[in-house]
């Protein structure tokens, strides 16, 4: 499912360093580390009715990965909080937005990997854009496995929420020459992992499974129908979830910021049947969106 451009897009105003300019004219330094080593970190936020959702987690999420790469002078939480709504005020925009945030290490006075080269303070950077959820909600998607493993601790902890997306693009490239919509990529032991970018749930009679967050990310969105679950009286539990048991589902789903909760019709050709009459995504898509307002913070 190719994104498709939105005219409504073409004369963003977007935040780069310490201010606004038109998309034409953003820009960062060839001697960013973003640019130098995908040595950057990053959040998808999405604006609903006037607030920014689940911002606060955002930013502790930012700001961990920030903190586990050991990025220098980094921006407050109100400074960055203050700039991304400047730009969506910029922008006018207050519903049905995606942002991009990123934080970089900064510029480098010259090439190189060592980061006390870069003593000018981090890069933020922020790119709104009207755009809905990027998967077809309501037919669904269908996706193979991919042959790219997701990192593990031991080699990149995915917990960083960082820039390097080889391991990720590698397995959407695997999905597009098969004709899927998203790659599954499994962990080093064969297990269930994560989409190439998103989460993924199960479901097998009435109970709600996703993998461990080991060789995962720790969505945002995840979390939330984590706790969604939990509150709505579902039996829910964090395990390895091999292929067979994903195969034999009786609902499998995925969920991210970019795309919310997405069915998954298919894996590697097999239909998800749907035999026991299922709701449990139903449920949680309504309770999700009950959610919103409270979990977002006004545009202010």
């Amino acid at each position: 499912m190719l994104q498709k451009f939105n005219e409504k897009n073409k004369d963003l105003q977007i935040y780069v360093k310490d201010g606004i300019y038109h998309r034409s004219e953003a820009k960062v330094s060839v001697f960013d580390s973003v640019v130098q080593g995908g040595d950057a970190v990053w959040e998808g936020l999405r604006v609903y009715r006037g607030g920014v959702f689940v911002l606060d987690r955002h930013l502790d999420r930012l700001m961990a990965s920030a903190k586990a790469m050991h990025f220098m002078n980094v921006p407050s939480r109100e400074e960055i909080t203050k700039a991304i709504f400047e730009t969506l005020k910029a922008n006018k925009m207050d519903d049905g937005v995606h942002v991009r945030l990123t934080l970089t290490r900064g510029e480098k006075r010259t090439s190189g990997m060592d980061p006390r080269l870069n003593d000018m303070g981090c890069t933020l950077i922020i790119v709104p854009e009207h755009k809905a959820p990027v998967y077809d909600n309501e037919n669904g998607i269908k996706i193979i496995t991919s042959s790219i493993r997701r990192n593990s601790p031991n080699i990149l902890d995915s917990k960083i929420h960082h820039n390097n997306l080889i391991n990720n693009i590698l397995a959407k490239i695997e999905s597009n020459v098969a004709g899927a919509d998203a790659a599954l990529m499994l962990d080093l032991y064969g297990f269930a992992a994560e989409l190439n970018g998103t989460n993924i749930f199960m479901v097998s009679k009435n109970i709600l499974y996703t993998p461990h967050a080991t060789a995962c990310l720790h969505g945002i969105t995840r979390g939330l129908i984590l706790e969604i679950a939990k509150e709505e009286g579902m039996e829910v539990y964090e395990k390895n979830l091999s292929l067979t048991e994903l195969y034999s589902a009786d609902e499998v789903f995925c969920t991210g910021t970019m795309g919310e909760l997405t069915p998954i019709m298919s894996i590697d050709d097999r239909k998800i049947e749907n035999l026991s009459g299922s709701t449990v995504m139903k449920d949680l898509i309504k309770a999700f969106e009950a959610k919103i307002p409270a979990y977002s913070i006004p545009i202010v």
